[in-house]
């Protein structure tokens, strides 16, 4: 007796998944406990997947019924449709399902969750955050002895490669945007990517798991790259920071707070060394403290190799009589506003350059309950912007602020006879606990 598997597209990740069940099957069917039998491989490219040297007579166009004859189905096709109903039909027949699609979980996953629970089956998902990186195992199971605190994520290869490549080549965001195209990171449309929308899907997940509650993409508050200028990430390099744009869930009083944006983060902080297209997971527990994952977030390969682990384990359950771990949300907080969040943050102002305009600048702050902890301040304005011949270049780094406490001081700001333009306004992430 064997446990067969079925995939179900058979792109990048799956074309590697299929080629490690193929050729490592007897290794992993003597972890599993039995042996591991391939029986199909669905897609709606047959002979592209022939051509990738998958045998003939495991290749099908028939999705549905491949799913209703297997012990684990993998989906790697992505997507809303038809990826929830394949798996809706694979865990009402009894299977257990793998899955690599972060977009449908943080849309929908408690249907999922429900109907695996229903059928006493595993749903296993370790590829839908961050490739090769375990966080998925780390916080559903290696944390359930602690409680999170707070989790920052660099969970995007592509724009992790963008702000790299601004930082240490000097380019503008398209000009580096084109680099991470070229060379396979970024996709022809890389708006999911660099719009924040990938990186919201993990943060929902990881949120889920790390607090015990529910939360979904639309509980996600997101801003991409797009706004980040070269002068940003100069300017972050002379204040002792590098640009990232970071997934951030943590807990505050009265519920969680879950967001990505671009964050300034202190090139002290473990997380400013994650260079070119690699991820990473900073995890703060109240027991544990620190601890951080680092590694491959993306790629054929290293992503593969995370959905045969969920394989594996999902095999051995079912040779055992096992259950992997299942959804956990007895905690059920309230997932807070945007305007409830918390964090430092670093304005750059042109401003009039006399007597008397810091003093009227840091009283608009204070009266929007902001407390300055540092300012730089710069002949000119900022680099290579055309701005009055008496202009002055303020960056002031705050203390810990609400959303509502910036949106307020950046209006205030605005309404300055002496404050020519508000140039930037970046988040300050990674302080160590």
């Amino acid at each position: 007796m064997s446990l067969r598997v079925a995939v179900v597209g058979c792109g990048t990740v799956g074309s590697q998944v299929v080629r490690l069940l193929t050729t490592s099957v007897d290794d992993l069917s003597a972890r599993v406990g039995d042996r591991l039998e391939l029986v199909g491989v669905a897609d709606r490219r047959p002979e592209a997947v022939v051509a990738q040297g998958v045998d003939p007579a495991l290749v099908t166009e028939d999705s549905e019924g491949l799913v209703t004859r297997a012990d684990i189905v993998v989906e790697l096709i992505g997507g809303t449709e038809p990826a929830r109903g394949l798996m809706l039909a694979a865990l009402g027949s009894g299977a257990s399902v793998v899955t690599a699609n972060k977009a449908l979980l943080a849309a929908d996953g408690p249907t999922l969750y429900d109907a695996a629970a229903a059928a006493g089956v595993d749903l296993y998902y370790e590829a839908a955050v961050a490739g090769a990186i375990p966080v998925v195992r780390v916080i559903r199971e290696g944390m359930l002895g602690d409680q999170v605190r707070r989790v920052l994520g660099i969970v995007n290869g592509t724009t992790n490669y963008v702000l790299d490549t601004m930082t240490t080549d000097g380019l503008d965001l398209d000009r580096a945007v084109k680099d991470a195209q070229r060379l396979g990171y970024a996709e022809a449309d890389p708006t999911a990517d660099v719009e924040g929308h990938d990186a919201a899907a993990k943060a929902a997940l990881l949120a889920s798991m790390a607090f015990h509650t529910r939360v979904s993409i639309d509980d996600v508050s997101c801003e991409g790259i797009t706004g980040i200028t070269d002068d940003d990430v100069a300017w972050a390099q002379r204040t002792g920071h590098v640009v990232k744009l970071l997934a951030v869930a943590e807990r505050l009083s009265g519920g969680i707070s879950v967001r990505v944006h671009p964050a300034l983060v202190p090139q002290t902080h473990p997380l400013a060394g994650v260079r070119g297209a690699f991820n990473a997971v900073f995890i703060e527990a109240e027991a544990a403290g620190p601890i951080m994952l680092y590694g491959q977030g993306a790629g054929g390969v290293p992503t593969a190799s995370a959905v045969v682990s969920d394989i594996v384990s999902a095999a051995r359950n079912r040779v055992t009589g096992g259950r992997g771990p299942v959804e956990s949300v007895y905690a059920a907080l309230p997932v807070l506003p945007p305007a409830a969040a918390v964090s430092r943050f670093q304005v750059r102002l042109d401003v009039a350059d006399r007597t008397g305009v810091l003093a009227t600048v840091s009283t608009v702050l204070a009266d929007a309950g902001v407390s300055i902890e540092s300012v730089r301040q710069s002949p000119g304005g900022a680099v290579g912007r055309q701005a009055p011949v008496d202009v002055a270049h303020l960056v002031i780094t705050t203390h810990e602020a609400t959303e509502a406490a910036r949106v307020a001081t950046l209006a205030a700001l605005d309404r300055l006879d002496v404050v020519y333009e508000v140039v930037s306004v970046i988040r300050v992430e990674g302080d160590m606990p």
